[in-house]
């Protein structure tokens, strides 16, 4: 008996309820993202500014700032701070992000790459054993090996400088006064912790997220975080080279070094030449839209154009939401981009990423003939657009949804769209001054040659370089020009299905955004057609096999968090199977 009914949606109703919990696990260790329970949730409406994050708190601080007169940039800011709280397992300073801003007097789209950097001490055999064959992924994981150059803070210092409003120093107060006042630790987090068996081994987390029994705190249980309120404070005052520079650098390449089990090469040289990016978004237009997304060292920007582009030569108007068609379709233009992402995407100060000829309309064109109505293609071959590199070949990588979305737009129109990570949940389980670092490192394939004909692999591991993701922060404009749309999602290498979804949701079935985002998951990664579990989608598996489908239904716990423009303003939605909520004015 499923968990969750399901009950299919009309285009303006509700839509189907669905089961969320983890999606893929290894070993326990490393199952992705856990949830409570499914929630129902309404489309929220405002007239004036709106915020949507994955913890209400967050938002609730979001929306102070903006009520405070302050921009998009500033209330993400205060967002992220309580975010590194309530939600830790997800993201937070020890981390990265990738930022979309849109400026309303302007007319104009900013990227700002706050991705992790591998330290200079790394060497492409990071991941392999003395055998010279990968190590087990959950060893590499924890400990200070896969820890990256956090780029958070410089990537919200330069979004701020340009966009920002308020203070710096006044965006913090929402986070230092819940660290030092304290916060009931949510069903969610509560949850993650108790299915963690690496956290507990950091004394440090040890000691925040258990009690002395070795117990997990219980659901509930006020959470106190004095030593993160302080490092806030040291970077409300000074600014982000607090963290960069002097004690809190200086506690975090000991952390990583001094790893019993696994050090890893971060240094105080690495914290201190690292600099946030400044990039070109990737836009393109589907039917009467542009959408823009993250480029490089991105694949999510890329890869969600690619799957609308192949998908415009079908009425997909005309094709039912909840149907074989509908996920067919979907799932096989989601083959074609994985197989493009997986074979040239990676950071393209390094890999000659063909960014133009993978968007080229020539090149969809081409490969949108590849899908076939009535039957599965099974596994797609990478294309060859223009600009292409021979020397480059994909490899394997694992990349999990331990990751956050913060969606905003202030009362002047401009907006942020912002995806921010530790990777895989609590990261590389190394707490350093109340906060968690990252394990994006292993984020890179882990083996730097393809084992069969000994050539490069585009995302493989090397000094300097950021590794490959499938975050796609997006927005979307109108066919004036003028801002519809500000979403995006957590979820590991499943985000691009998960956002391209909901455009076809939104773009050409016209639903609310709440009930885009509510509809079940579904899509292919180039691997079998998968389907969450526990909804009514389940009952299209026999049909699917049918046309040649190898099908898996999985736990596909999202948190696509949007806000779409109305008549009356601004709608919101949260994803219903994650604790985020909808705030505005």
């Amino acid at each position: 008996m499923r968990r969750y009914a399901g009950r299919l949606c009309l285009l303006t109703a509700a839509c189907l309820t669905v089961a969320a919990s983890a999606q893929h696990s290894v070993s326990g260790l490393l199952a992705p993202e856990l949830s409570s329970g499914y929630v129902e949730k309404q489309p929220v409406a405002a007239k004036k500014y709106m915020v949507v994050a994955a913890h209400p708190l967050a938002a609730e601080a979001g929306l102070k700032i903006l009520d405070l007169g302050g921009s998009a940039t500033d209330a993400a800011i205060a967002v992220q701070m309580v975010l590194n709280l309530v939600e830790a397992q997800s993201s937070g300073i020890g981390g990265g992000t990738f930022i979309l801003h849109f400026d309303a007097m302007k007319n104009t789209v900013s990227a700002y790459d706050g991705r992790e950097q591998a330290p200079m001490g790394v060497t492409p055999d990071l991941f392999l054993g003395e055998d010279g064959k990968p190590m087990p992924f959950m060893h590499a994981v924890v400990g200070g090996r896969s820890v990256g150059v956090p780029g958070l803070l410089r990537a919200l210092e330069i979004a701020h400088a340009r966009h920002g409003k308020l203070p710096w120093s006044r965006l913090f107060g929402p986070a230092i006064a819940l660290a030092e006042q304290g916060f009931a630790l949510s069903p969610r987090m509560q949850l993650h912790i108790a299915h963690d068996s690496a956290l507990a081994r950091d004394p440090r987390a040890r000691a925040y997220f258990y009690l002395p029994d070795g117990e997990p705190k219980p659901v509930g249980a006020i959470m106190k975080n004095p030593e993160f309120a302080a490092a806030l404070r040291r970077i409300a005052r000074e600014g982000p080279d607090a963290f960069y520079h002097g004690a809190i650098a200086r506690d975090m390449v000991a952390a990583v070094q001094s790893h019993a089990t696994n050090p890893g090469h971060l240094s105080m040289q690495d914290l201190q030449a690292y600099r946030a990016r400044t990039l070109v978004p990737v836009c393109g237009k589907y039917r009467a839209f542009k959408l823009c997304g993250m480029p490089p060292p991105s694949s999510g920007g890329i890869a969600v154009l690619q799957i609308l582009a192949v998908l415009e030569r079908f009425d997909m108007k005309a094709v039912r939401p909840g149907s074989t068609e509908a996920v067919h379709l979907l799932s096989e233009a989601g083959r074609l981009a994985y197989a493009d992402r997986d074979r040239y995407a990676g950071d393209d100060r390094f890999t000659p990423v063909p960014v133009a000829g993978l968007l080229a309309p020539a090149y969809h064109r081409q490969r949108s003939r590849l899908i076939r109505p009535e039957k599965s293609m099974g596994r797609a071959d990478a294309g060859s657009p223009f600009g292409q590199e021979t020397a480059m070949v994909d490899g394997e990588t694992m990349e999990f949804p331990s990751t956050s979305q913060i969606s905003i737009v202030d009362k002047e129109n401009n907006a942020i769209s912002m995806t921010t990570s530790i990777e895989a949940r609590f990261g590389s389980r190394i707490f350093v001054h109340g906060f968690l670092l990252n394990n994006h490192l292993t984020d890179f394939s882990l083996i730097p040659l393809h084992p069969v004909n000994g050539r490069p692999v585009a995302n493989a591991v090397y000094p300097g370089k950021r590794p490959r993701s499938a975050m796609a922060p997006t927005l979307v404009f109108d066919n004036q020009d003028k801002l519809y749309m500000v979403l995006g999602s957590p979820g590991g290498s499943a985000i691009i299905n998960y956002v391209a979804k909901t455009l076809v949701a939104t773009l050409d079935w016209g639903m609310d955004m709440q009930s885009a985002i509510s509809l079940p998951n579904f899509g292919s990664r180039n691997g079998p057609t998968e389907i969450e579990k526990g909804t009514a989608y389940e009952n299209l598996l026999g049909a699917l096999k049918s046309m040649g489908h190898e099908v898996r239904t999985i736990e596909m716990n999202s948190g696509i968090h949007g806000i779409m423009r109305t008549s009356q303003g601004w709608q919101g939605g949260a994803d219903p199977r994650r604790e985020g909520i909808a705030l505005g004015r």
